[in-house]
């Protein structure tokens, strides 16, 4: 006889025969638990039999969309009650949901799709959970930041998901100069009206030569997976019409490590440069041949140069 002890759905347990499966119910520890569960992010069949198994068993759904979600529980035959949990309403459901927890009752959180809590509701009713000193089950599934970068051919050991990128250009703009010098592989979400614009905003801050996929309709039946360098897909976005429908991930290769210089090697570089050349040019010119950045070599200069012009204007003053 094998018992399922990975981690028991809420009020049952099940003990395998060889002959059949027989469902034994036992009592309810005196707080429930809240089951994190991961749902289709397009495809049905991608949703686990574990995860169906939670959703009946549970005595409530909280969901983002309870229409959308009711579609699902539809499907597969689930009559467990829904209760919302949106951007709108989430605080005041996070403590409900906490009571309730704490009463015995034991809630599956879900998204519109894919994982809660990322890049969606749902951190604040984890929150409160874990506050409370209530158990967190993980029911892992489809996730779009791990799909897209799977298939997008770009280095996964080290990565940063980003979420969604400012709508707003200027700020979207500022954001990506900051992570300009990212050499982690970076993940976006992007909405389909605004991945042209963020194409060529990407290309002005991390360079057109940088490597990058777009998927689009992941696990759906028009999945594609844009790739090429940053300028090539701002060209393919402008050109193909179906670049900009469905759901839009972004993943960007990271910056190449520059190779580090040290501020004695670069000071005597830049004093022989300063010597003959105007500073930018200076700047630019010991930045290459040190393997620096563009603007650490500037800043340095600049400072090189006003230490000189000072002690130039003491030396001057005491003759």
């Amino acid at each position: 006889m094998d018992v399922d002890e990975s981690l028991p759905y809420p009020g049952t347990l099940y003990v395998s025969t060889h002959v059949n499966r027989v469902r034994i119910i036992v009592a309810n520890s005196r707080a429930g638990r809240l089951y994190v569960v991961a749902t289709p992010i397009g495809n049905l069949g991608d949703f686990s039999p574990r995860a169906v198994e939670v959703l009946r068993a549970c005595a409530v759904v909280a969901a983002e969309d309870t229409r959308r979600t009711g579609v699902l529980l539809q499907h597969f035959g689930i009559t467990t009650p829904l209760l919302s949990v949106h951007e709108h309403n989430e605080q005041l459901r996070a403590t409900q949901l906490a009571t309730r927890l704490q009463a015995g009752d034991s809630v599956a959180l879900v998204s519109d799709a894919g994982t809660p809590a990322i890049s969606d509701p749902g951190f604040d009713v984890v929150a409160a959970a874990v506050a409370a000193g209530i158990e967190v089950v993980s029911i892992p599934g489809p996730s779009a930041v791990i799909a897209a970068l799977s298939v997008a051919g770009l280095p996964t050991d080290r990565f940063c998901f980003e979420g969604f990128l400012p709508a707003r250009g200027a700020a979207r703009r500022t954001r990506l100069a900051e992570l300009a010098a990212e050499t982690r592989t970076l993940v976006f979400y992007e909405s389909p009206h605004r991945i042209a614009e963020t194409l060529a905003d990407c290309a002005q801050a991390f360079g057109g030569t940088r490597l990058a996929a777009v998927a689009r309709e992941l696990t759906k039946l028009h999945e594609t997976v844009y790739r090429g360098t940053l300028a090539e897909l701002g060209l393919r976005a402008a050109a193909d019409t179906d670049l900009a429908r469905g759901e839009i991930v972004l993943a960007v290769a990271g910056a190449a490590t520059a190779v580090a210089a040290d501020d004695a090697s670069l000071d005597r570089v830049l004093r022989l440069l300063l010597a003959e050349l105007p500073l930018k040019q200076a700047a630019r010119l010991a930045a290459a041949i040190l393997g620096v950045r563009d603007n650490e070599a500037y800043k340095r200069a600049l400072l090189l140069k006003r230490e000189f012009a000072e002690k130039s204007a003491a030396s001057d003053s005491q003759s």
